[in-house]
């Protein structure tokens, strides 16, 4: 059964949100909610417990700490019985490679606009499109559970911000121009996939435009 909404929310603050030098003490995995990003992960609960009511969900959930942490917060809102969850590590960040220190990662930063964010591969890392391959193949996943006569009426991600915007470019099948247009969502910012009578889903959230947009653009011809 198709849901009625599909939900991706972006974790809460993190410690590696607020402090760049977080990368060369510990894995970027490991990095937890700061206490700014718990509220903010309780906040977005009360938020889902409005525009969900009474209605069931199922939660896929990228395994860092900081994604767990989020669902833990927002399923305190929830009754047991009305929602299931499940780890999926195909959900996880982008990964940034072996960065170490503020340095690195500025730099890293600065070339990846230059570039192109989609096509840019970190050191050691991923590029954005090596995240859309494994949410393309997270996709199959999703659209086999969506078969299933009892599937809740709600699908909610809680994954990372690189892998929403990706997740819409391959959804929406969007363009790289039209991908590198948004930035990532904000910490525990809610987007709607919502169902129309059709059976298409349509974007209910407005996505912010990117601040920084690089000189490579070329126009999509159809």
């Amino acid at each position: 059964m198709k849901p009625k909404r599909i939900i991706l929310i972006r974790h809460g603050e993190s410690e590696a949100n607020v402090d760049r030098a977080f990368y060369g003490q510990r894995p970027d995995y490991t990095s937890e909610l700061t206490s700014n990003g718990l509220v903010q992960a309780d906040e977005a609960g009360k938020q889902l417990r409005t525009i969900l009511g009474q209605e069931t969900a199922f939660f896929y959930i990228s395994p860092y700490w900081r994604t767990r942490t989020t669902f833990e917060q927002i399923s305190k809102h929830f009754d047991r019985d009305k929602i299931k969850w499940r780890e999926e590590p195909r959900l996880r960040e982008q990964e940034w490679g072996h960065i170490r220190n503020v340095d690195e990662s500025i730099k890293s930063d600065r070339e990846r606009d230059s570039f192109g964010t989609f096509y840019f591969r970190l050191p050691d890392g991923e590029s954005a499109a090596d995240v859309y391959d494994r949410v393309s193949d997270f996709f199959g996943t999703l659209h086999r559970d969506f078969e299933k006569d009892n599937f809740p009426e709600n699908a909610v991600v809680i994954t990372h911000g690189m892998t929403i915007r990706l997740f819409l470019m391959r959804w929406f099948h969007l363009t790289v121009e039209q991908f590198e247009e948004h930035a990532n969502p904000v910490n525990c910012q809610i987007i709607i996939l919502e169902q129309s009578p059709e059976k298409k889903y349509h974007l209910t959230t407005e996505m912010k435009k990117h601040t920084v947009y690089h000189s490579y653009q070329r126009p999509t011809q159809f």
